[in-house]
């Protein structure tokens, strides 16, 4: 593989996110190749009265990358300076991540001025956003015409990409793993350090929650007398980035608060494997997605997983092979959750895991970029 200059245009340590660790994991992967990365990030990435979460910001050690920490979202005179700099740099090309419309004048401005001078790649996460706003089409417009070529992470975001641009250069890719947060643990461990039950049942909802993340699906199906019957509890761990009380009167509705343990703050990268490696099943069930970097946790821990029939999350997880893919509804998933259960898949599904996350690799991911690059 030929040596290459790289730039990358996204959110990076210490901004904190699935698309930072994503971010500072590519640059990496591109630098052990033996590649010049440098990573432009974000000094103002949302205004706060914007962001939901309590802090935009993780602590910990800065990982071994160029991030150079200067893109103000919200102001134009700075996109100008930026795209100044990052043309001084000659990259042989530019990777810019775009996974929200309010991006889009800031990285379409930049992109359309470093354009010419470089080749401008898009890693589109979302192109229409779960949320909906007035204007987002146009935003996404703008951003797009600005690019040379895209890579789409599931192929749900390729089609939808197909409504803004007929270019040839686009191309799905498949997320790699997320291989940042430690070596896998043993079950007793990291239930030891979480100071859960030995020999328990657990679920896992992890990440923030949002509306589109279908936690009140899941929290339906834990209703469900089988379930309650063998005694699966639920485990929730992320920060919720709506209205916290409206999941809590449906677990008192439903008289599940015994079966729901809820650690309703960030999880820090260094406690993300008791989470997983604790959980017999990673549980998606989203009523929309695109792709899922909770996904590409599960299978560096080696966990099987559940997830909706939505997006691409179906062309991560292979149903009955590494976990289920069920249907938008509670009593499908409180099936598959029994199933799981009644029929001790986990062994054969986490065996089935460790297989099929092969053809998940940065290095693929890389090369297939790098491919794309030069068929422009």
């Amino acid at each position: 593989m030929d040596k290459k200059k790289v730039i990358i245009i996204g959110p990076a340590f210490p901004l904190r996110g699935g698309i930072a660790n994503f971010n500072n994991l590519l640059a990496k992967a591109y630098q052990d190749l033996g590649n010049e990365v440098v990573v432009y990030s974000f000094s103002l990435q949302y205004p706060s009265f914007l962001f939901p979460g309590t802090s935009q910001y993780e602590n910990g050690d800065a990982p071994n990358i160029n991030i150079k920490t200067c893109i103000n979202s919200i102001n134009p005179i700075n996109w100008y300076k930026v795209a100044k700099n990052i043309s001084s740099e000659k990259a042989d090309y530019v990777v810019v991540r775009y996974w929200l419309p309010f991006m889009a004048p800031c990285l379409g401005v930049i992109s359309r001025l470093i354009r010419g001078k470089t080749k401008v790649i898009a890693i589109t996460d979302n192109v229409i956003p779960h949320e909906k706003r007035i204007g987002d089409h146009q935003l996404t417009s703008f951003f797009v015409k600005s690019c040379d070529g895209f890579i789409c992470l599931s192929k749900s975001v390729l089609s939808d990409l197909n409504k803004f641009t007929s270019s040839i250069h686009k191309k799905f890719f498949p997320h790699p793993i997320y291989n940042t947060f430690g070596n896998k643990i043993s079950k007793k461990e990291a239930r030891q350090n979480l100071q859960l039950t030995k020999n328990g049942k657990y679920l896992l909802f992890f990440g923030f929650v949002r509306e589109y993340k279908g936690l009140d699906l899941l929290l339906n199906a834990l209703d469900d007398k089988r379930i309650k019957k063998i005694g699966v509890k639920l485990i929730v761990a992320g920060e919720f980035y709506e209205n916290k009380s409206k999941y809590l009167n449906l677990i008192k509705s439903l008289d599940i608060k015994d079966s729901v343990i809820l650690k309703s703050s960030f999880i820090s990268a260094d406690e993300v494997k008791n989470y997983f490696c604790a959980a017999d099943l990673i549980t998606q069930t989203y009523k929309t997605a695109t792709q899922s970097g909770i996904t590409q946790i599960a299978y560096h821990f080696d966990r099987p997983m559940l997830v909706t029939d939505v997006g691409g999350l179906s062309e991560i997880v292979p149903h009955l092979k590494v976990g289920y893919v069920t249907k938008k509804d509670s009593l499908d998933i409180a099936n598959y959750i029994y199933d799981f259960y009644n029929n001790d898949r986990e062994d054969k599904f986490s065996e089935n895991v460790q297989k099929e996350k092969i053809r998940f690799s940065w290095d693929k991911f890389i090369l297939n970029t790098n491919e794309l690059v030069d068929s422009i």
